[in-house]
């Protein structure tokens, strides 16, 4: 059985065996989203007849950057191009550990110039560089959680650039095949709350995956927080976390009840406007690790 936050059955003892929350330095690159709309479609949030306000998304972009430069974040930024509406979608752009930089390279037309700018910027900022040979969307498919990388396929990144993946950084890469359109990258589906090696732990939605993914879940990390259809359907697993507090969908409002209950610290932020590009806080967030 999957040990959930409040759920009925739970023993005491799985409550007081969960460790402290500690948060952890983070260095994350973002990019303001001054170029912001939707004149194309290439996943179902996407409605280019929906009229999009670039003015709010700057506004409510503003709010999560300053969120994190008040939780002490290192927050660098990459300048915007005129005509690439999804650069905002940091996370996309790039896989970065222990210093190395796995670029992108997208699926779609409308984003392929995002890559080679992203790969640009990594470069200036001093990061070994490796240039993608398989298709693959960065840190929205693939996740650090503790020496292992969860690696997310079916819609977007091919499976063969998680063994390009594994050959750059030696890790156990794990593959999770995602089957629900509106959940095509993995950070929409599985948020990592606490990557430390030896106290792994995330939330996840169940019905994102096919059932070879779900047991290995399940397996993996079975005190996982599992949550619901109506917090993942605004992004709320689209989430950033320091190991305490987690900056999530202020919409997510039972994943904030969850969090608190496995002792974490959330902080729910509004980003609707950029939801309608189907991104949220992950999206925008992409980590620089040294």
């Amino acid at each position: 059985m999957i040990a959930t936050g409040g759920q009925p059955g739970e023993r005491p003892a799985a409550q007081a065996a969960r460790p402290e929350r500690r948060p952890t330095a983070r260095s994350v690159l973002m990019c303001r989203p001054e170029h912001f709309t939707v004149v194309y479609r290439i996943n179902p949030w996407m409605n280019p007849a929906e009229p999009t306000d670039t003015s709010l998304a700057l506004a409510q972009w503003q709010v999560l950057h300053d969120t994190f430069v008040g939780l002490g974040y290192d927050v660098q930024l990459i300048e915007p191009i005129e005509g690439l509406p999804d650069m905002v979608y940091a996370a996309n752009g790039g896989f970065v550990i222990d210093g190395i930089a796995y670029g992108a390279k997208f699926t779609y037309a409308e984003r392929q110039p995002e890559g080679p700018a992203y790969m640009e910027w990594f470069r200036e900022a001093g990061f070994d560089v490796r240039e993608p040979v398989e298709i693959n969307e960065g840190e929205g498919d693939f996740l650090l959680v503790g020496d292992a990388i969860l690696a997310g396929t079916g819609f977007r990144s091919d499976s063969r650039s998680h063994e390009e993946l594994a050959a750059i950084f030696g890790r156990e890469v794990v593959t999770l095949r995602l089957v629900d359109p509106s959940f095509y990258h993995l950070d929409t589906a599985v948020a990592v709350l606490d990557p430390t090696p030896g106290q792994e732990h995330i939330a996840y939605l169940p019905s994102a995956f096919d059932e070879a993914s779900v047991a290995l879940l399940q397996a993996r990390f079975p005190d996982a927080i599992i949550v619901n259809e109506t917090d993942a359907a605004v992004l709320g697993l689209n989430s950033f976390s320091d190991g305490y507090h987690v900056v999530i969908a202020s919409r997510a409002t039972d994943f904030e009840r969850q969090l608190r209950e496995h002792g974490y610290h959330p902080i729910g932020v509004d980003l609707s406007e950029l939801l309608l590009g189907g991104g949220g806080v992950k999206c925008c967030t992409l980590e620089l690790r040294r």
